[in-house]
């Protein structure tokens, strides 16, 4: 692709996250392309549907959410960093289950899912913060980097609340900061005893 070309794609894309954001997954294509500063031709070229466009929002911003964990390790203490980067993540999370959600359905209707190739991007970003509040914790922290992305996405989907939410966050991290891991191998009763 021509720099020319990448650059209006890229533009179009950072204009199409901020349009769906704020008028939902309904939003004017014409919309984003005079947001861009890009002829309706040019977009249509780029992302000849509304789906093709919501694949490429969405993979941006989980890249971009994936790349926010080393920002905030870089500038905030382990445990600091990683609070910040769920509540980035949740907030991510929860911004997909409003009117882009049935977006996100008519995408995934044909049984492939565009994202695949995204999850080992968003558990390399926990994993190294999860690392980094080991190491700050003398290695005391023992959590699979999967299971936690797996309890905010059930966060995520349990509640609407704000302070539910905020309460079910501070829950998980205190049970990371705790330093303790259940034994999986067994059942919950003889594990609480």
């Amino acid at each position: 692709m021509r720099a020319d070309a990448q650059r209006n794609r890229e533009r179009i894309v950072a204009a199409a996250v901020k349009v769906f954001a704020n008028h939902g997954a309904d939003a004017s294509l014409e919309d984003i392309a005079r947001h861009a500063g890009v002829g309706i031709g040019t977009l249509y070229r780029h992302f000849p549907t509304r789906e093709v466009l919501y694949i490429a929002v969405h993979r941006a911003e989980i890249a971009r959410v994936a790349e926010r964990a080393d920002e905030l390790l870089a500038e905030h203490p382990a445990q600091e960093a990683l609070s910040l980067w769920v509540d980035e993540f949740l907030a991510f999370l929860q911004a997909k289950q409003g009117s882009m959600a049935s977006v996100f359905r008519t995408v995934m209707a044909d049984g492939e899912n565009p994202f695949i190739d995204l999850r080992a991007l968003t558990r390399a970003a926990a994993e190294r913060l999860l690392t980094a509040v080991a190491e700050a914790h003398d290695g005391g922290i023992g959590v699979d980097p999967s299971d936690m992305l797996v309890a905010l996405h059930g966060i995520s989907l349990a509640t609407s609340d704000p302070d539910q939410t905020r309460r079910l966050v501070s829950l998980l991290l205190a049970g990371l900061r705790s330093g303790t891991t259940p034994r999986a191998a067994q059942p919950l009763s003889a594990q609480a005893r």
